[in-house]
């Protein structure tokens, strides 16, 4: 039984579709157990396991496209992680998921931005741009950070956050490198692929140096999969 509205599928879930969503969920669970566990436990801080839930949570996006779990699924899971992260915003129920050191809404963004790419190119069935916003902002933005707070020798401030010229090359080399290798999966590797994927990378670079209060993990996952979707079209 199914029916359509707006263009997205919804439908009484199979045996074949609950197993995944479950592996899913059971991977999410253990990524917020270990990074709650390192934070209470261990001396590592709550920025660290914050970027352990970060890019863990990011690798849901491969787990939707390889087992092509529906839209609607990944809209409402979507949905549930942003109400979960304003409640610990207020509360701190979870320090792995929003403890930075300062007021953001990092990770009601970061669940907002996988909503809408999930809402937007699956229903074109063309999942390889959402997994490119999503991993280009776990992989990128999450490595970037630790790089920074850790080497970062020559800062620089925008809009009142402080960055630093090592965080933001890493933060370009590895969303090219996470474009490439997506797009190379999907079409082939190709200098076409090459020049996409920096261009990509150079933009989400961008993107994340002019952010205040988390609204990178909003604006890099959509400008990241919308700039290579518009490039890798024409």
């Amino acid at each position: 039984m199914s029916f359509s509205l707006s263009s997205i599928n919804y439908q009484l879930l199979t045996i074949n579709e609950l197993f995944p969503i479950g592996l899913t969920t059971i991977y999410l669970i253990l990524v917020i157990v270990i990074a709650e566990a390192l934070n209470r436990l261990t001396h590592f801080g709550a920025e660290f396991t914050r970027k352990i839930v970060h890019i863990g949570a990011g690798q849901v996006m491969l787990f939707a496209w390889i087992f092509n779990i529906p839209a609607w699924v990944g809209i409402g899971a979507a949905a549930i992680a942003a109400l979960v992260a304003i409640v610990s915003y207020f509360l701190p129920i979870l320090p792995s998921i929003n403890s930075v050191g300062r007021k953001s809404l990092g990770t009601f963004f970061y669940a907002l931005s996988i909503g809408l790419l999930v809402a937007w190119f699956w229903p074109l069935q063309l999942p390889q741009y959402a997994a490119i916003g999503i991993l280009v902002m776990a992989w990128g933005d999450g490595l970037a950070a630790v790089v920074g707070q850790r080497f970062g020798r020559h800062p620089y401030t925008l809009w009142g956050s402080r960055k630093s010229w090592e965080g933001t090359l890493v933060m370009a080399g590895v969303s090219s490198l996470v474009t490439f290798l997506i797009l190379g999966a999907v079409q082939g590797a190709s200098w076409q692929t090459a020049g996409i994927s920096a261009a990509v990378g150079s933009f989400a670079a961008l993107l994340e140096a002019f952010s205040r209060v988390g609204i990178d993990n909003l604006t890099v996952p959509l400008g990241s999969a919308a700039l290579s979707f518009f490039l890798n079209s024409r």
